[in-house]
């Protein structure tokens, strides 16, 4: 797997983009993001979107390596459940002086709730 920085793509020498699909009929989006006190790139950031159907699509940015889906929180919403905590494991996160793993996980549900009911 390799592992691609905040500003490089996977687009390889002699590939072509040729098209991004981004669907249109989204009715409500949301993005919370808790700063990093220096950068004020996001520690961890939640978006969430309902797209025309109702369906809601979540994921994650800041926490782990590279951003990632939140499936538990898309299947709890899609279902009438609340948002919840465990979003996600913290043993696969990111740490460092300004936010350990289990403090990124905790921001995770805490951010999702907030951008969940603002959806």
């Amino acid at each position: 797997e390799m592992f691609l920085g905040m500003f490089e793509s996977a687009v390889q020498p002699g590939e072509l983009l040729t098209h991004i699909r981004v669907p249109a009929k989204v009715q409500a989006s949301a993005y919370e993001k808790f700063k990093h006190p220096a950068s004020h790139y996001a520690i961890v950031g939640v978006a969430v979107v309902r797209d025309a159907s109702g369906q809601i699509r979540a994921a994650y940015t800041g926490a782990g390596e590279k951003a990632e889906r939140l499936h538990r929180l898309e299947e709890r919403l899609n279902s009438g459940q609340p948002v919840g905590t465990g979003l996600v494991d913290p043993a696969g996160l990111l740490g460092d002086r300004f936010a350990s793993p289990e403090y990124r996980a905790h921001l995770v549900d805490v951010l999702a709730a907030r951008a969940a009911a603002r959806v």
